[in-house]
């Protein structure tokens, strides 16, 4: 596995988000902590708007960062296109070499292997004098 900037944009992202968590927490603790020492609100509400109130907005943020999904193989930048399912770089879908077939009454014609004809019923040999295009899935041989 390569060490790529998206990876690294995604390790800054969770390792900020837990930071920012870690500082949200620590303000609303400092807050709650000025507050329960006051007895008149007047003097309280210095520390909900320096301490509690920023507080839980770095704890949102943060959870937001820390919890977000793993981006997906197909969602970074740096895989190349035709990833296979079992994620080999430029395996194409269907690869037989068997004659083109075509799915009656549709537009295209496939390799037998295609996951679009696979398992279809009727599948028929494709003529070459049809007015069928090539699937661009399997992209069999004309």
């Amino acid at each position: 596995m390569r060490w790529t900037a998206a990876r690294t944009r995604r390790a800054f992202e969770q390792w900020g988000g837990w930071v920012a968590l870690a500082v949200g927490a620590v303000l609303c603790v400092l807050g709650w902590y000025g507050i329960s020492g006051e007895r008149f609100a007047e003097r309280q509400l210095p520390y909900l708007a320096s301490s509690t109130i920023p507080g839980a907005a770095l704890i949102v943020a943060g959870a937001v960062l820390a919890g977000r999904a793993p981006e997906t193989r197909a969602e970074q930048p740096d895989e190349p296109p035709g990833d296979g399912a079992d994620g080999a770089p430029g395996r194409p879908v269907a690869v037989s070499t068997d004659p083109p077939v075509a799915v009656p009454g549709g537009t295209l014609f496939h390799r037998p292997d295609c996951p679009l004809a696979e398992g279809k019923p009727g599948l028929v040999a494709a003529a070459a004098d049809a007015d069928l295009r090539p699937c661009p899935v399997c992209e069999p041989e004309s």
